[in-house]
């Protein structure tokens, strides 16, 4: 995942947080986890400069956030840091074994992050999401749709290209269907897998 440290360090070296404000359904995640009896601790898989991280941290739950770009990690310490809120960071790839027990979240949050791979590559990742996710446990994770590509992308494979140039360069990005997203995500009940205001799938779920 070195190109993808390479891509997104660079990003948000050079353009700062990059994203601000949090994805539309996030209050919904936030009234869904209020709404349970018990603490709740949330995973951010793919933090980048901590909107998600800060956004949950400021609704009093306790937070993880998980990035592989120093950039992205030292931004959402000085966010959170200048509003006055806190938050357990890790500087790690997500396609390495995550840094954290069984069972161990009542959540897990990734937004634009888990398709910048190759499918099995994906599908390892979502392995480790299920072992680091309690039973029950609730899942919000976006991703791009299927669509045609364009000349300056070379295909890895079915859905899956990289793009020859611009800021994302060599990094892999797999393009889902709903139905590719239903069966990656086999272990859970799905509740709605719905395109949000950037044409991008949305699924929240909860694990079996």
């Amino acid at each position: 995942m070195s190109q993808s440290t390479n891509a997104w360090n660079e990003i948000f070296g050079q353009q700062g947080k990059v994203f601000t404000e949090p994805h539309p359904d996030m209050p919904r995640l936030v009234k869904i986890l209020k709404d349970r009896s018990a603490g709740t601790t949330v995973l951010d898989l793919g933090s980048g400069t901590g909107r998600h991280v800060l956004y949950l941290a400021k609704q009093g739950f306790s937070v993880f956030g998980l990035d592989n770009s120093p950039e992205g990690i030292r931004a959402t310490r000085q966010w959170l840091a200048e509003k006055g809120a806190e938050a357990d960071l890790q500087l790690q790839s997500m396609a390495e074994e995550l840094p954290y027990g069984d069972a161990f979240f009542d959540a897990v949050v990734s937004v634009q992050v888990i398709h910048h791979a190759a499918l099995a590559t994906i599908r390892g990742i979502v392995k480790e999401i299920s072992r680091v996710l309690k039973k029950g446990g609730t899942l919000l994770v976006t991703v791009p749709r299927l669509r045609n590509q364009g000349k300056a992308f070379e295909k890895l494979e079915p859905n899956t290209y990289v793009p020859l140039d611009g800021p994302e360069k060599g990094l892999p990005h797999h393009y889902f269907t709903p139905e590719e997203l239903r069966e990656v995500f086999e272990g859970y009940d799905i509740e709605d897998i719905h395109l949000d205001i950037w044409d991008h799938y949305c699924l929240m779920a909860s694990k079996r």
